[in-house]
């Protein structure tokens, strides 16, 4: 169980959808359905009078090839020119554009200097981000204590990701003591809002009784949610608690469905139950072709 970095949030595509300014050719709002054909010119010339909410917008058209060609030069011109005045989205925007290098050469240093910025007014996938990079010693110095404050930071503050990579810094004892009920608490919140990493990990908690009373029917509940969600892991734990009537009552052809799809997706163990399957007959016809390929396959 490791950390990850965060998906794009809203500010990586909030191009035109949320701005108060009119175009000055056709006065319409700044609206992605709107727009006229001279809108990015009016936006260009808000951004040339100091307008940093104009400047980030229209660094999102040039990302993005939104509304005109897509030119990450000119994108790194205008989130650089929005940050130096303290624009916070584009803060971020321009650290993952150095961390990623989008167009330019990677620079963890100045990553983590603009992640630290936006991550102290506030913007959570930054306090997220920023945490990776002192966990994983990116742009400085490996610090688990300085990774875990902002995790917690940004998990307090509902920032998902961040919820479920503190529960692993609370799992592991990184950056801090190891506390598996507060381990179980963040994975819980955080799999109540659709981490389907988290919902593993807290599945597996309530499998094995960790940081909270065994519940074979709650573990059985999560793995299908994560399996659901395409899960590879809940996929093969999911067909085991159906073969063995864990949680849930026996269930031979759902067992064979849920190794067949985590095989299909890579799993080993899956692979070598699905051949089983095969090679002896069970829930299915035997087949000692696809047994063969089975086997092979791990």
């Amino acid at each position: 169980m490791g950390t990850k970095f965060s998906k794009p949030n809203n500010s990586d595509k909030d191009t035109v959808t949320i701005y108060t300014k009119n175009c000055l050719h056709c006065n319409i709002l700044f609206t992605e359905e709107l727009w006229c054909n001279e809108c990015i010119n009016s936006l260009e010339k808000l951004a040339e009078n100091n307008d940093k909410e104009a400047m980030f917008n229209l660094a999102n058209c040039y990302r993005y090839g939104e509304r005109t060609e897509k030119n990450l030069e000119k994108a790194f011109h205008w989130y650089q020119k929005a940050a130096e005045k303290n624009h916070i989205d584009s803060m971020f925007d321009l650290a993952k554009i150095h961390y990623n290098g989008e167009g330019i050469e990677k620079n963890f240093e100045k990553a983590i200097h603009l992640y630290q910025k936006a991550a102290e007014k506030d913007h959570t996938v930054a306090m997220n981000n920023l945490a990776i990079c002192y966990y994983n010693g990116e742009g400085t110095e490996k610090n688990l204590e300085t990774a875990f404050y902002w995790y917690q930071k940004a998990a307090e503050k509902d920032q998902i990701i961040a919820m479920f990579n503190l529960a692993i810094c609370y799992t592991n004892g990184k950056g801090t003591e190891k506390n598996f009920e507060k381990a179980f608490y963040w994975y819980q919140k955080a799999a109540e809002n659709e981490d389907e990493k988290a919902m593993f990990n807290l599945a597996c908690f309530y499998y094995n009784g960790e940081g909270t009373e065994k519940n074979l029917e709650k573990a059985f509940y999560w793995f299908q949610k994560a399996a659901e969600k395409d899960y590879i892991g809940a996929m093969f734990n999911l067909a085991a608690c159906y073969s063995d009537g864990e949680g849930t009552e026996k269930n031979s052809e759902k067992a064979f469905y849920w190794y067949q799809k985590a095989a299909e997706g890579g799993n080993k163990k899956a692979m070598n139950n699905l051949a089983i399957c095969y090679e002896k007959g069970e829930v299915t016809e035997k087949n000692f072709e696809k047994a063969f390929y089975w086997y092979q396959k791990q």
